[in-house]
């Protein structure tokens, strides 16, 4: 019996040895023997959206389901059953197969707003749907008196080890513009260098990126001091402090990690409980505030003991450096080998805890490395929240996954009209934004339900992963087509081009017109 071979597996591993990686792999397409593309989107044909979280996934999602859409051309009559595996933005034209819970309430953003206290999120653009969406409890406007201040990510650079100090000096300035104005009681910071560049395979880089982020937190807690105002520092999860795999590997992907929690403020006697957990970080803020907690808060403050004579704060900074966790052990951790003399000095003097951020702490399976959209939804919360993944883990595991009414919608109404079905999303042992097992879910569904044409469209992204993983992900789908006979891998491309989130539409149309009009590098299905 002749060897069976992914032909796209094949190719994605020569692209390696081009030297692309996974991450901003060109599209590839696979064609059959007479040239034409294989399992193109086509009119009435369905499409699942598999991946979870969703900020990264809207704007190739309004692609194909909005009206007069206008960023780039797109084809006329394409009218697909479209639907996602949960709900990316309340406003997309889909069928969501796991509806959000209800919106969280009494978060630390809306305890805040009902007391009439000014708040201001300061973010570069490339981190301002975690300090609004998330913080908020997966809320998108603005709460009255909450004002954010977005700097532009800078779009000179095609990958952010380029510039690794990103947009962080502006984010710098414009919270010490925000600390003069006395109006404002609370700011919450977020410094987004370290995990951006710590996704990226080069040292250097992110060495240069905890620098930035070091020199940023000096500037503005230096301003704070000056003003009056306590300051927190912590982060959402850990990344860089863990740099390589037990076998030397370079390790991209976020931690399992604790992280700092430190608190700056200039009277002594404050002490902290050495552990805790992100949801703990809001009942700390508001005991310093003198607010009230919430009874739906379950988190509780870090605060052990107050100075003498404790007057609440009348205000209060609060940054957080994304991706900065906490390993006391130096060895492959550059935050230890990182020039950081204001954390240094901060952590050497103040008063701190760590804080777990992974895993069941941030509603994540046991386990689980940590992500910046559980880290901010938890401390915003201030109170554990079930994911995701979690809910739809446990449909498969219970087999109501397979009863969804909204993916028999789909399946049962494109068969009947003999149109085919596509399953794209990211292809990962495990990302925030999907995983692996959800798809074979998907496809193990449409095998029960009788699909006839299934096309899965890959997006690979090492975070996390191995070096060259997409490639051995690949193999591993089509072998599970092979043993349940059914489906294909149609396409593959890199989440750089795919998932998108600050308006680069030319990076989402090539991902349009590579599922829509088969363009890419063409991959011939050869078997030998």
């Amino acid at each position: 019996m002749k060897e069976m071979i992914s032909p796209l597996a094949s190719a994605v591993s020569l692209a390696y040895r081009r030297g692309q990686e996974d991450e901003t792999l060109e599209p590839h397409v696979l064609r059959d023997s007479r040239d034409i593309p294989i399992g193109r989107f086509q009119n009435g044909d369905a499409v699942i959206f598999y991946n979870i979280r969703g900020e990264r996934e809207i704007e190739l999602t309004r692609s194909f389901t909005e009206k007069n859409f206008r960023p780039f051309p797109v084809a006329s009559g394409l009218n697909l059953r479209f639907a996602t595996l949960v709900e990316y933005a309340a406003d997309l034209n889909v069928l969501v197969a796991f509806p959000p819970a209800e919106p969280l309430s009494d978060t630390l953003g809306e305890t805040l707003s009902r007391l009439g206290i000014r708040q201001a999120r300061i973010v570069e653009a490339e981190k301002a749907y975690h300090v609004g969406f998330f913080l908020n409890g997966k809320k998108e406007d603005p709460l009255p008196f909450e004002e954010r201040v977005v700097v532009p990510t800078r779009k000179d650079v095609r990958l952010f080890d380029e510039a690794p100090e990103m947009s962080v000096a502006g984010v710098a300035d414009a919270v010490v513009e925000k600390i003069r104005d006395e109006d404002v009681r609370f700011i919450f910071a977020n410094f987004a260098n370290v995990d951006v560049v710590g996704h990226i395979e080069n040292e250097s880089a992110v060495l240069r990126a905890v620098e930035a982020v070091d020199t940023a937190l000096g500037k503005t807690v230096a301003a704070a001091r000056r003003a009056g105002m306590t300051v927190l520092l912590t982060a959402d999860h850990g990344t860089v402090e863990k740099w390589r795999y037990e076998d030397g590997t370079i390790d991209t992907g976020h931690t399992a990690s604790p992280v700092p929690f430190v608190l700056v403020d200039a009277a002594k006697g404050f002490s902290l409980r050495g552990r805790g957990e992100l949801a703990d970080v809001a009942p700390t803020v508001l005991q310093l505030l003198g607010i009230a907690q919430p009874a739906a808060m379950t988190g509780q403050t870090l605060i052990d003991a107050l100075p003498a004579g404790f007057r609440p704060r009348e205000r209060l900074l609060m940054i957080l450096m994304d991706g900065w966790g906490y390993r006391e052990e130096t060895r492959d951790n550059l935050i230890a080998k990182a020039r950081t003399p204001a954390m240094d000095s901060l952590m050497s003097a103040c008063p701190r805890a760590v804080l777990a951020a992974a895993g069941e702490a941030v509603g994540l399976p046991p386990g689980t490395v940590g992500n910046s959209e559980a880290g901010h939804l938890h401390i915003g919360a201030g109170r554990r929240v079930p994911s995701d993944r979690v809910r739809i883990e446990q449909a498969i595991a219970d087999g109501s996954f397979f009863r969804n009414p909204v993916f028999r919608r789909v399946l049962n109404e494109a068969t009947a009209a003999e149109r085919a079905v596509h399953l794209m999303g990211i292809v990962s042992f495990f990302s925030s934004h999907g995983s692996i097992e959800h798809l074979f879910a998907l496809m193990e569904l449409a095998k029960r339900e009788e699909v006839r044409d299934l096309f899965i469209h890959a997006m690979l992204g090492r975070r996390g992963e191995l070096p060259e993983s997409g490639a051995r992900y690949l193999s591993q789908i089509e072998e599970r087509c092979r043993r349940l006979g059914v489906g294909k891998v149609a396409s593959v491309i890199g989440r750089y081009w795919s998932m998108d989130r600050e308006e680069n539409w030319d990076r989402i149309e090539k991902t349009y017109r590579m599922l829509v009009y088969g363009e890419g590098i063409p991959v011939t299905d050869e078997r030998r």
